[in-house]
């Protein structure tokens, strides 16, 4: 449930963020995500509507050509979207063609933006990827990074204005500053709870009122956030934990890689390993060498032990990689 005093709270606080980036000319966001989708309804529309701004709706996102060309008949100020939509764009040569002196800022969120994704950015629109954080339960928006900071660190921001961060352990506890625990999250648009489920609203929610929004991070030194990745989605190899969006961001590293999903499947000796789902640039790329690639950037135990080619992946109606789907197919040969 989002009441409407949950809405009314993000649209503000959003608001206060975005506006001291803006100079008081028309703006114009670029909406390729579904309005029916939380992080369009707050960002997008209601936002940009207290701001005065238009609005340039992408109706079919994953038709990359005709996008290309919406977003070159207006001045463009604003973009948001996911990690794979701006990785889609950045592949396309006609991306490069676009005017991007109007541009102010672009936020993702949705999913985790990758290093890779974020620097090819900068580079192409002179404009930072800055990375936001946030769920459904609040509205969305909890965490944003300072829209003019260039240097991406991999951080989901700060807090917004009237919100509380903890990081918890599995007891419900606060970690020390820099351990790892589950990020927990209190402010005025943080739902009430689910509807006609109480059973469902008590297991999230503190006595004093933190939601647990079942994902796993740290702050550092500075305050900033960092998020490593879903609890659900961890992989547990003999013991240790791995999360996908580090190997993801390796495997990424290497320039045949497109797109990558990392998940775990059985493993007689040590319950699980980490297998790659990739798409590639070109027939070039062989397992071994994207494994021998990962393996010079990560530990052992968190190296794939297998990799998949596949021409596409499972993805949400936003665009986000599926892992749930590609963990539960039947195994296949690898």
């Amino acid at each position: 449930m989002l009441t409407h005093g949950n809405m009314v709270s993000n649209v503000c606080q959003a608001h206060a963020w975005v506006r001291p980036n803006l100079d008081g000319g028309k703006e114009c966001v670029v909406t390729a995500l579904p309005l029916y989708h939380i992080f369009a309804l707050t960002a997008n529309c209601l936002t940009f509507v207290v701001l005065g701004a238009s609005n340039l709706l992408i109706v079919n996102p994953r038709d990359i050509p005709a996008f290309i060309k919406s977003m070159g008949s207006v001045r463009f100020t604003a973009i948001t979207g996911v990690n794979t939509l701006f990785n889609a764009l950045l592949n396309h040569p006609d991306f490069s063609k676009l005017d991007f002196s109007n541009l102010k800022f672009t936020l993702g969120g949705g999913m985790a933006v990758q290093q890779v994704i974020a620097e090819r950015w900068l580079k192409l629109t002179g404009k930072p990827l800055s990375q936001a954080y946030g769920l459904t339960e609040t509205s969305p928006a909890v965490t944003i990074n300072p829209l003019n900071k260039k240097e991406f660190t991999g951080s989901i921001g700060l807090p917004v204005s009237s919100t509380e961060v903890a990081i918890r352990d599995d007891d419900g506890k606060d970690v020390a500053q820099g351990e790892t625990g589950e990020i927990c999250v209190r402010g005025p648009q943080v739902t009430p709870g689910y509807w006609q489920r109480p059973d469902e609203t008590s297991k999230v929610f503190d006595a004093d009122g933190f939601l647990h929004t079942g994902d796993i991070g740290y702050v550092d030194e500075e305050g900033y956030i960092f998020l490593l990745d879903r609890k659900k989605d961890m992989i547990n190899v003999s013991g240790f934990n791995v999360y996908p969006n580090e190997v993801e961001a390796a495997a990424m590293e290497h320039p045949d890689v497109r797109e990558v999903a990392a998940v775990g499947v059985p493993d007689e000796h040590s319950g699980e390993v980490v297998k790659l789902f990739v798409i590639r640039n070109n027939n070039r790329l062989t397992e071994e060498a994207l494994i021998k690639h990962c393996r010079g950037r990560l530990t052992g135990y968190k190296t794939p032990k297998y990799v998949e080619f596949r021409d596409d992946l499972p993805r949400s109606n936003v665009g986000k990689v599926l892992r749930r789907e590609l963990k539960n197919e039947p195994t296949r040969a690898t």
